[in-house]
């Protein structure tokens, strides 16, 4: 399992090189909420980037890998950059928390942190697809207090709620996921307590730190 995030300077140099200048107006790929810096990744561009990839691994389980059940674009892992634990779905939450998702794993243990990013040329934005029960990913809107906005693994289809644009940082090396639901950036919250400690929620309004930045590892290699 190789790193997707190190090798995109090639990929991005084109759009490194049309962006605005600084006090312009922001383009698509730089909604006025994204930081200087940030660039808008299409899935042509991530699928260059897994097959270009250099050679980091992330630590799996012994034994243990991700079986590709969906076949669907990239095959992905997602390390929160806050507190370096890998994304899981919490199968075993539940209701009506089934299905979130965590950064609290200390490795790849298989399909629990397994997800298929899948590219939607129509709307320019990706579905988040969980390999451990088959479902996207979606922005939990409608729930309130501290769950509003958790992202959870729950939809049989990817519509409005289940659509994200992804973001990369050359000189960080780190990836960003916004909602297009709400328009907001998902953080990770490290300062939670009890069961949603480390949920991913789409909360931010822009990338302030390591809380909205994550590093991407390709689990297809």
């Amino acid at each position: 399992m190789t790193s997707v995030f190190l090798s995109l300077s090639a990929v991005l140099a084109v759009s490194v090189l049309a962006s605005p200048a600084a006090g312009a107006a922001p383009t698509a790929d730089r909604p006025a909420a994204v930081p200087s810096g940030w660039e808008a990744v299409d899935g042509t561009e991530l699928a260059r980037v897994s097959e270009e990839a250099a050679t980091r691994q992330a630590p799996l389980a012994a034994g243990d890998g991700v079986s590709a059940t969906a076949a669907e674009t990239e095959l992905l892992a997602l390390q929160s950059a806050r507190n370096g634990k890998f994304v899981a779905t919490e199968m075993n939450y539940a209701a009506p928390n089934t299905g979130v998702l965590r950064a609290r794993s200390a490795e790849v243990g298989g399909a629990w942190e397994g997800f298929g990013f899948e590219w939607d040329e129509a709307s320019q934005t990706y579905a988040i697809k969980s390999l451990a029960n088959n479902l996207y990913v979606a922005v939990e809107k409608n729930f309130t207090g501290s769950a509003q906005n958790v992202l959870r693994a729950r939809s049989t289809s990817a519509g409005g709620w289940e659509r994200f644009v992804l973001y990369y940082n050359e000189d960080l090396d780190r990836w960003a996921l916004q909602s297009t639901l709400n328009g907001l950036f998902v953080a990770m919250e490290n300062s939670y307590t009890g069961s949603l400690q480390y949920s991913l929620r789409a909360r931010s309004t822009d990338i302030t730190g390591s809380w909205e930045e994550f590093v991407l590892y390709d689990l297809s290699a």
